[in-house]
């Protein structure tokens, strides 16, 4: 069975991983391979993918939530 993965859920993950300390932000994305079943990581990538993430990207920049406004 697969499932949708869409930005938020994947989002919602890595956040989970980061506050329980099995990653850090620092790390890339790509570290989510290892909590995200094989079979189920081409959707996630690809969703990535379309929303203008790379692999190579930290986690910080996938789950940051700030925003800067230019003054």
């Amino acid at each position: 069975m697969t499932y949708k993965y869409d930005l938020k859920f994947i989002q919602d993950a890595a956040y989970c991983l980061v506050e329980k300390g099995f990653i850090n932000r620092q790390q890339s994305i790509y570290i989510l391979l290892r909590y995200i079943p094989i079979r189920e990581w081409l959707f996630i990538e690809r969703e990535l993918e379309d929303k203008h993430f790379q692999l190579n990207d930290r986690i910080c920049d996938l789950i940051t939530d700030e925003h800067w406004d230019n003054d």
